[in-house]
Order: structure tokens, then sequence, then C-alpha cells
């Protein structure tokens, strides 16, 4: 199948706002805490796919923008104005999104469309508590797709194996992103996301990962001060 290249593209205009993404959202820190890997890693997908898909125009990738719109979309009355879909439950929201984004994966196995999909497919479950579910299709983005979204599955396995007693399932998948940054997760990020899943019964280890961090510039510094302040003391 055919996949989106920076050959193809000349500039891989998602890469690069995703790039943007991430810098945006390593700004804000207090989502990292508050929502963790998984919500992070979803969100730089949202906004990173919504801007580049507005550039874009194959059939692909307006199948794939009304998946996300649906998963975006409100629940509750509509109310004056409203120009999106709503849906008056979450219950027939997720139902109706888990239906688009495997329709996307069904139709498009191999590409950067259905690398997508396979990734919100797993977010969604994960969301539902359905961990076996969201592990099989994170597994399947970090073993089938490029370095980039493998690296975003990979985020979010982490907190998969951490949440359910596989810590150091959890921790190898962290070291082998901080061993092999990508533009989607930078060596920083994955060494505070270790940092935080580690605190509570290794804060010798999560200190040594901090300490060289917070005297970098801008957010990452901000994160690893952050993170090292709440560290239990020694």
């Amino acid at each position: 199948m055919a996949r989106i290249t920076r050959k193809e593209l000349k500039t891989d205009n998602f890469a690069l706002e995703v790039e943007h993404t991430v810098t945006f959202f390593e700004e804000h820190q207090a989502l990292i805490i508050r929502y963790g890997a998984l919500a992070l890693a979803l969100i730089v997908l949202i906004v990173g796919y919504v801007m580049y898909s507005g550039r874009q125009h194959s059939k692909r990738q307006e199948v794939l923008a009304r998946a996300i719109q649906i998963q975006e979309a409100p629940v509750g009355p509509p109310t004056p104005g409203q120009v999106a879909r709503s849906f008056p439950t979450q219950e027939l929201k997720e139902q109706t999104a888990l239906k688009a984004f495997s329709d996307v994966q069904s139709l498009y196995p191999g590409t950067t469309e259905g690398q997508i999909a396979t990734y919100y497919l797993g977010a969604i479950y994960a969301d539902q508590g359905k961990l076996a579910e969201a592990e099989k299709n994170f597994k399947e983005v970090s073993d089938k797709a490029d370095e980039k979204y493998g690296s975003l599955a990979k985020l979010s396995l982490a907190a998969i194996y951490f949440s359910d007693g596989r810590a150091a399932q959890g921790e190898a998948l962290l070291r082998d992103l901080i061993a092999h940054p990508t533009s989607f997760v930078s060596k920083e990020q994955a060494s505070i996301t270790l940092a935080r899943y580690l605190a509570p019964k290794n804060p010798a280890e999560a200190r040594k990962l901090l300490e060289p961090l917070r005297a970098m510039p801008g957010a990452i510094g901000q994160s690893a001060i952050t993170a090292y302040a709440e560290l239990p003391a020694q």
C-alpha cells in the first residue's frame, strides 16, 4: 500500500505540524501531569493531523478527518449556533467513533491514515478501561508503523504496562525511546515520563534521569524541575 513519505510530499507537513504541536504541549506540562502519556500523544495526533489534513485532500485523509471529527464532537444537546455534530451520550459517540476508525483501519491498512486510525482505536479502548484491546492496537502501531507513529504507540504502551503491574516492560519501552528518540517523542520527554513512573518505588533512579534536564532552557527544564520537586524526600 502507498505510504506518505517526505519524498512524495517534498515536505512532510503532518510531521512538521506535529513537531510544532509537541513543542506547544511541552510548554503546557500541566497537561502531561494531569492526563499522562496516552492523552498527550492523542492530543498531538489530533492537532497535528487536523492541521495537516487541511492542506491535503486525498480520499484517505478525508475519511480519517471525518473519523477524528466524530471523536472530537461534543456530547449533549446542541447549543444555539452550533455547527459541529453532537451526540446525546458518550457511549453512542464512542461506538460511532470506533466504527469510523475501524473502517479506516480496514480500508487503508499499511498507510499513514491506517496507522493513525489504529492508534485512535487504542486510545478509545484505553479510555473505556479495555486495556487488552488498547494494548493490541498500540502494539500493532508499535510493530508495523514507521518510527514516528511507533514511538507514540510505545509511549502509550508504557502507560498501560505501568498501570497493570508490568513495570519492567514499561521501563524497557521508555528506555528504548530514550535511546532512539523521534520527532514525535524526544529523548527528554521519554526521560521525564520514565522518571515520573519510577518516582514512587525508585526515586534515586528518577532523580538521576531528571538531574541533567533541570538546567535545560524552556519547557523541558521546567518540566524536569517540576517532576524533580515532586520526588519523595531522600
